[in-house]
């Protein structure tokens, strides 16, 4: 039996594990607009949504954007094929914008967390659910575009938890 109980241990481990990295997306670009020493070079790491409480089924949008090249690129757009509109946001002490864009410093992070700058999602083409994906498309100034399945999390998931 204790070896049974071992076995189901290492595989429900191993099967988190597999759950994690799948759900975990990660998209690598480079834009070097001719110069590739100034080239910004973008991974998406760490994205999810989490399940949208209302009726209305508005939700927020959450991952972050490396860059590992030193040339700066700016997040121009973000587009989803199962959503009717997806805006980009800033949160302040007191209200929320809209803004145009983000900056994705050269050699740094842009980083979209609850209670500053995300993504606000809306008219769903399907309820969303737990476990769902939902593609989103950001667009980037010089990089293009990078396609992100960006997982459906419970209401109050928050990462490394």
């Amino acid at each position: 039996m204790a070896g049974a109980k071992r076995f189901s241990r290492f595989a429900l481990a191993g099967a988190g594990l597999a759950a994690a990295l799948t759900a975990t997306a990660t998209a690598i670009v480079v834009a070097s607009g001719g110069d590739s020493h100034a080239a910004a070079r973008l991974s998406v790491a760490d994205p999810y949504i989490p399940l949208p409480a209302g009726a209305d089924q508005m939700a927020a949008g959450y991952l972050t954007v490396t860059n590992a090249g030193r040339g700066a690129d700016r997040l121009v757009r973000v587009s989803s094929p199962g959503a009717s509109s997806v805006t980009m946001h800033r949160s302040t002490e007191s209200s929320m914008e809209s803004v145009d864009g983000l900056e994705v410093p050269a050699e740094g992070a842009l980083t979209l967390t609850r209670g500053g700058t995300h993504l606000m999602i809306m008219g769903w083409k399907q309820p969303p659910a737990v476990g769902d994906q939902l593609e989103l498309d950001l667009t980037f100034e010089k990089a293009g575009t990078i396609a992100v399945q960006v997982p459906v999390k419970p209401l109050t998931y928050r990462p490394g938890s």
